[in-house]
């Protein structure tokens, strides 16, 4: 059975200075990675107010939970990555090696969902950015925050959707621009501009996290009862753990793991260590270390600090007892410091700069400092995405998934066309009006994509038992993430839909489109054949059972269940 090193022997020979002009550079060692990961802590950006919206009170616990959840997961990605350090496109492209044997169309599968769920931080980040640097420059009714120009109304997908040119548009992808040209020079100065943004970045979430919890100002009343909320007659109560709550706090934990599950991408850069044995599992160990006190703390800080916040305007109410108009609130409802019409301002993302830069305290000043830095923070999420989701692409052209030109690198080692095919997806995501629909959509792709590699796990310690692993995870760690895998598609099933109704459908349908897309590749360009690295890596060449599955039925048998466990946590929601 040959090992690692006979796989890479085995690939085509070609001289030092082309290899090195056609692939990815190794120039960067764990620290290199750690910092260009280290964007993933601002994800808390993202979503923490959709989350304190939607479950109330237990919110901070949903981001204790997610990202304990992330951190026993991240094992079984780094015990993977070992198997292949000379590939890159993180834990998706290897775990799509283990299922290749089993099913053409899971493999590729497994690939793009983890791309269209990492590359909408690219749009979703820029928008949020925008939102900040308009918000600190110009009153919320001033005629640059207003103005809109109506594109197509996509109402048939989600009430009020639809693709629209405003201010938050054109200052995006001004940003997004400016991170594609770091980007263009290669991993080497991705690392370098990575490190000197994450600790500026890093300092204003620390700040945010660890000033109410040192003043102790986090009253009680803002943690208890610990039930999700209710609504009553268009007012907000405290709810109960019955099914409707079950399935809030579902909601919270499928969101969440868009940005706690997110360290992992510190393994895309496997191809590009200098020492990919030892680097690998140092960088996503020390990036998930981070991740679990930033997503721990900040939310924590941010619930103490508001509280679930006060009536601003009350509901009206008809006379048979239906509500025309809901409440109004402030608090973790809406940015404490707006007037009750901006409600939806803390939900989308866009009024949460400004609630941060007000915990800390001292003054104005201070205040449009801190909304700078949280700028530079979310840039930084950017640069991380753009970096990972720009090289899974790579790789899976370089493997045959994807259509060949995806796999061209420039003169500094960047995968320059994947990252224009970054950048064009992008800016038509950053014309949607709705960024929480959007990153609930990406995040069921990145749920699948979860499920089918932490079940790679297995599969590759089944079909691959005598390969050399840098790091093999625990037997009981490699059990619990296949737990977890189970775990969440039925808080996906549960919750997506709370994000609007369809949510969980239209995320199944993008998964779906990378199947017309791999059959052009595979049968049509590489007319049914795989590059030749790609079946050294499927290990064919071995001598294995009737039909070359060491693994028999048992893949199919965990795909049948995880559609059963998709669709029975669905029927038992309640919205």
């Amino acid at each position: 059975m040959s090992s690692n090193a006979d796989v890479i022997g085995a690939a085509p020979v070609r001289s030092a200075s082309r290899a090195e002009s056609a692939s990815l550079h190794r120039k960067i060692d764990w620290t290199g990675a750690f910092w260009v990961a280290s964007g993933v802590p601002a994800l808390v950006l993202f979503s923490i107010g959709a989350i304190a919206a939607t479950v109330g009170k237990p919110s901070w616990m949903v981001w204790a939970l997610s990202i304990g959840f992330g951190f026993i997961q991240a094992f079984t990605y780094a015990e993977i990555a070992g198997l292949f350090p000379h590939k890159s496109g993180g834990a998706s492209v290897y775990g799509a090696v283990a299922w290749v044997r089993y099913s053409k169309i899971i493999a590729p599968v497994s690939v793009w969902c983890n791309w269209f769920a990492w590359s909408p931080v690219l749009a979703i980040g820029s928008g949020l950015a925008a939102g900040y640097i308009l918000g600190a420059l110009f009153p919320a009714d001033a005629a640059i925050n207003t103005w809109q120009l109506t594109l197509v109304d996509l109402g048939f997908i989600r009430s009020g959707l639809e693709l629209r040119i405003n201010a938050t548009f054109l200052v995006g992808v001004v940003l997004l621009l400016a991170v594609f040209g770091i980007q263009h020079g290669g991993i080497l100065r991705s690392a370098r501009t990575t490190m000197v943004l994450g600790i500026t970045a890093l300092i204003p979430l620390m700040l945010i996290a660890l000033v109410p919890l040192l003043s102790g100002d986090m009253p009680s009343a803002h943690f208890s009862p610990m039930v999700p909320i209710a609504w009553e007659n268009g007012l907000v109560v405290d709810g109960s753990w019955n099914m409707a709550g079950v399935t809030l706090m579902a909601g919270g934990l499928f969101i969440a793991a868009w940005s706690t599950y997110g360290f992992e991408t510190a393994v895309c850069y496997t191809r590009e260590f200098k020492d990919p044995k030892k680097d690998t599992f140092k960088a996503i160990l020390f990036s998930g270390l981070l991740c679990i006190v930033v997503f721990t703390l900040v939310p924590l800080a941010f619930q103490g600090h508001l509280g679930l916040g006060e009536v601003v305007t009350p509901p009206v109410v008809e006379a048979d007892g239906t509500v025309s108009a809901p409440a109004v609130y402030s608090g973790m409802l809406a940015p404490a410091v707006y007037s009750g019409m901006l409600a939806p301002e803390v939900y989308s993302g866009m009024g949460v700069a400004n609630v941060m830069s007000h915990m800390v305290g001292g003054g104005e000043m201070v205040a449009n400092v801190l909304v700078v830095m949280l700028v530079l923070a979310v840039l930084l999420s950017i640069m991380t995405s753009m970096a990972g989701s720009s090289r899974t692409l790579y790789q899976a052209s370089v493997d045959g998934w994807l259509p060949r030109y995806l796999s061209h690198v420039n003169e500094h080692g960047a995968p320059t066309r994947a990252m224009w095919t970054d950048l064009g997806f992008n800016l038509i995501l950053l014309m949607l009006s709705d960024y929480v629909f959007v990153l609930a959509c990406s995040n069921v792709g990145y749920i699948i994509f979860n499920f089918l590699n932490l079940n790679s796990g297995w599969i590759h310690r089944i079909d691959r038992p005598d390969w050399e692993r840098p790091f093999k995870a625990p037997n009981i760690i490699l059990g619990i993430g296949v737990v977890l895998a189970f775990v969440n598609l039925a808080l996906m099933g549960l919750g997506a839909d709370i994000y609007g109704a369809g949510t969980l459908t239209a995320g199944l349908v993008f998964a779906s489109l990378i199947i017309p897309v791999f059959l052009y590749r595979h049968y049509v360009q590489d007319k049914g054949q795989f590059p030749d690295a790609m079946i050294e890596d499927m290990h064919l060449n071995d001598q294995l059972p009737s039909g070359g599955k060491r693994a028999g039925v048992l893949p199919y048998v965990t795909l049948a269940a995880g559609v059963v466990v998709v669709v029975v946590s669905h029927s038992l929601a309640v919205y």
